[in-house]
């Protein structure tokens, strides 16, 4: 069997982000990164895009997701990302990683990262 493994690397996106007063006033700048397992057989054989799974599709569910939504918690956030990912039937693995850039003053980010097996 031919698991397929779609990394979708530093989707830098705008949401907000937070319960401080100034953070549910304000976007602030968010850096999401994606692992998607899914059996990939068919796709292999065939050469047709139907039967890979469309990451383009998931990636804009995401973008979509976070650029209107208000959250409180970067566990929240990254629960609702991972939802989307294995929403899609022939995902069965998906692991999801939120970056916080600037989060803490002497940091580069603060991160978290929740994954889903079937």
């Amino acid at each position: 069997m031919a698991n397929a493994i779609i990394n979708v690397t530093n989707l830098r996106l705008r949401t907000f982000i937070g319960f401080n007063p100034d953070e549910r006033e304000k976007k602030q700048d968010v850096v999401i990164n994606l692992e998607i397992h899914y059996p990939a057989d068919d796709a292999c054989k065939t050469d047709e895009v139907d039967q890979a799974l469309n990451y383009k599709v998931i990636t804009k569910e995401v973008i979509s997701l976070v650029e209107q939504g208000h959250f409180l918690l970067l566990e929240k956030l990254v629960a609702e990302i991972l939802a989307v990912c294995h929403a899609h039937p022939s995902v069965h693995y998906a692991k999801a990683r939120v970056d916080k850039p600037h989060a803490l003053r002497f940091a580069d980010s603060v991160s978290l990262t929740l994954d889903w097996a079937k």
